[in-house]
């Protein structure tokens, strides 16, 4: 396939895909181990959405299996309308791949490194040199172009895997946590730089444990976990099912928390107090507006001294606990 040919595919696929990406009923597992049972999502084109889900998820599974490194015990997943088993180089032609872990080579330097994904994408010498400047300019790497990228730090091998994944101008990029391992400055570039490809009509499947990343980018967001989504929605929808408001209380003496928790119990609108042990600390979701008064009067009645109460709105987390039942932390399991 020509260079003309390729970028014709790939305007063709994302000019007529309204669902850039649709998974149905996929199941994949490694021995006794189920990584995906039964997950399905459909994700429009020219939007960025979150797939949010503890490590052990599934989360990195699903994007093996929509790049085409892994094929699925049941089910299907198609990319723009290509699917990842039948027609995996017509899905290869149309995404960009950035993974948990820097897949640079070493020996090039960071410009040979672009400019050979450039050619892999059946961009003329030209163009992929061309292409290549512009992402190492736009990731501050211009400077260390010509060096050998054995020689680069850690964030900056990271910083060349995401350029690489920009170079071809792909209608699909799968990101795997691509923030990981970046400092905040490199952090909030790509985000912009992810609302700019958003904008353009570029469809982004981003996974991540930054909650605040995912409500930060994405328009739609599906939380999993053991391999199935547990709920879908956009940010605000998801934190509206958390419940209207959180209500923290921190005791002066964290040996009051067994006291405290169930004069408190009844103000919680689902679920019960999540109890931090060693901060004296619990946290409920609430209904009613009167919660943070309440509580205090309760406490106050049996001489439970009280230091800090808050009242917020719930955030991703708060949601991500009250559908899981822990936070967006590592647990056991298999790669997420």
């Amino acid at each position: 396939m020509t260079g003309t040919e390729f970028a014709q595919v790939q305007e063709q696929a994302q000019q007529t895909s309204a669902v850039a990406v649709e998974v149905d009923d996929l199941a994949v597992s490694y021995g006794s181990v189920i990584a995906l049972d039964g997950l399905s999502l459909r994700i429009e084109a020219g939007t960025v959405f979150g797939l949010l889900g503890p490590n052990g998820a599934g989360k990195t599974t699903l994007v093996r299996v929509l790049s085409t490194l892994l094929r699925p015990n049941r089910g299907s997943a198609r990319v723009l309308g290509n699917d990842v088993v039948r027609d995996p180089v017509s899905v290869r032609l149309t995404i960009g791949l950035a993974g948990q872990y820097a897949a640079v080579d070493e020996e090039l330097t960071g410009r040979e490194n672009l400019e050979m994904v450039g050619r892999l994408y059946r961009l003329s010498r030209a163009e992929a040199r061309r292409r290549a400047a512009q992402v190492l300019d736009r990731f501050e790497l211009t400077d260390a172009a010509n060096r050998r990228v054995g020689t680069y730090s850690g964030g900056m091998r990271r910083r060349l895997d995401l350029a690489a994944s920009l170079t071809g101008r792909p209608p699909v990029l799968l990101l795997d946590e691509p923030t990981t391992g970046l400092d905040p400055r490199s952090r909030q570039e790509l985000w912009t730089i992810l609302d700019e490809l958003r904008d353009a009509g570029t469809t982004v499947l981003l996974t991540t444990q930054y909650l605040e990343e995912a409500d930060r980018l994405a328009q739609r967001i599906a939380v999993i976990d053991h391999g199935k989504v547990i709920a879908e929605g956009t940010p605000a929808e998801l934190k509206g099912s958390a419940g209207t408001d959180v209500l923290k209380v921190r005791l002066a003496d964290p040996a009051d928390l067994d006291a405290a928790v169930p004069l408190l119990a009844d103000l919680a609108a689902t679920g019960v107090a999540d109890v931090d042990q060693e901060a004296g600390e619990l946290t409920l979701r609430v209904a009613r507006p009167d919660a943070a008064a309440e509580a205090v009067r309760r406490l106050d009645r049996q001489s439970l001294s009280v230091l800090v109460v808050q009242l917020t709105q719930p955030s991703l987390d708060d949601v991500f606990l009250s559908l899981t039942g822990h936070t967006a932390t590592a647990i056991e399991g298999v790669s997420s």
